[in-house]
C-alpha cells in the first residue's frame, strides 16, 4: 500500500522544523534581553547577540549580521531619547568614535580576535572596578581626552564587534544624567553604525542575505526589548544608574575575558 505523503510527515522534516522554531525563539529572546539592557546601559545588543549568531556562522559574518538589528534598535532608542543628547560630547566623542569604528570594521577580518577579546574584557573589568570603588571620579575626561577615548573605543569595538560596551565604559568618565548618558551613547552608536554597516554589507552581503530570517527575528526581539528597557531606565534612581552600568560592564568584561582565554 503506497504511503500517503499528505498525511504522513517525515520525522526528519519534523525534527528540522522543531529545531528551527527553537532557534528562532532563542534569537527573539536574546534580542529582547539585548534591547532591554541597551536601553538601560547604552550597550548590549552586539555584546549579547553576537555570541548567539556565532553558534551558527563564522565570527566575521555574525558581527556583520548583528549590525542590522543593532542599527534598528539603536534608531528606536535614539527616537525615544532624542531630546536628551549632549551635543557637545556627541561632536567630541562621536566623530572620532565613528572613525575608529570604521577603521576597526575594515581591519576586523585581518586581526587575531583572541588577544583583542582578552584586552577588551580586561579594560571593561578595570572600568567597572574603578566606578564601583570611586576611583573613576578622579579620571574624568576633559578636552582632548574625550576625542582620544572616542577614537580608541571605536577602534577596539570595531575590531572585536562589541563597540557599545567599551563606548559606555569610556563615557563613564564624563559626568551627565542617566538619560543624557544613554541618549548620547545612542547617538554615537548611530554614527558608528552609519560608518561600519556599508562595509559589512559590501564584504558579507551574500552571507547576510542567506541569514535574513534570523536577522529579522533578532530585529523584532531587539525592538521589543528596547521599548521595555526604556521604561526601566525611567524608573532607575539617578544615584543608582552609574553603579548599574558598572555591574553590567563587569559581567560583559568577565564573559569576554573567558571567551578570549578559551579561544587563545
Amino acid at each position: 500500500m503506497p504511503l500517503n505523503w499528505a498525511t504522513h510527515a517525515s520525522p526528519l522534516r519534523c525534527e528540522t522544523t522543531s529545531l528551527n522554531e527553537f532557534w528562532y525563539g532563542a534569537v527573539i529572546a536574546g534580542g529582547i534581553v539585548a534591547g532591554a539592557i541597551a536601553s538601560v546601559a547604552g550597550f548590549g545588543i552586539g555584546s549579547l547577540l553576537t555570541p548567539v549568531f556565532v553558534t551558527q556562522v563564522a565570527t566575521q559574518v555574525a558581527v556583520a549580521a548583528v549590525s542590522i538589528p543593532h542599527v534598528v534598535g539603536t534608531a528606536a532608542r535614539f527616537w525615544l531619547l532624542r531630546g536628551q543628547v549632549n551635543r557637545r560630547l556627541l561632536v567630541r566623542f562621536g566623530l572620532t568614535s565613528a572613525a575608529g569604528g570604521l577603521t576597526g570594521a575594515l581591519l576586523q577580518g585581518r586581526t587575531s580576535s583572541a588577544g583583542l577579546t582578552i584586552l577588551f574584557g580586561s579594560l571593561l573589568l578595570f572600568v567597572a572596578a574603578s566606578e564601583l570603588t570611586g576611583l573613576s571620579k578622579r579620571m574624568r575626561f576633559r578636552g582632548a581626552a574625550a576625542w582620544i577615548a572616542g577614537g580608541l573605543s571605536g577602534l577596539l569595538g570595531g575590531l572585536v564587534g562589541n563597540q557599545g560596551g567599551i563606548r559606555s565604559a569610556a563615557m563613564l568618565g564624563v559626568d551627565m544624567p542617566r538619560q543624557a548618558f544613554v541618549g548620547t551613547a545612542t547617538a554615537v552608536a548611530l554614527i558608528v553604525d552609519g560608518a561600519r554597516l556599508p562595509v559589512y554589507l559590501a564584504t558579507t552581503g551574500d552571507e547576510l542575505l542567506a541569514l535574513w530570517p534570523t536577522i529579522a527575528f533578532a530585529t523584532i526581539g531587539v525592538v521589543c526589548g528596547t521599548l521595555f528597557g526604556h521604561r526601566v531606565l525611567m524608573r532607575i534612581p539617578e544615584e543608582r544608574f552609574r553603579p548599574t552600568v558598572a555591574v553590567l560592564l563587569a559581567i560583559l568584561g568577565a564573559a569576554m575575558l573567558i571567551i578570549g582565554v578559551r579561544s587563545a
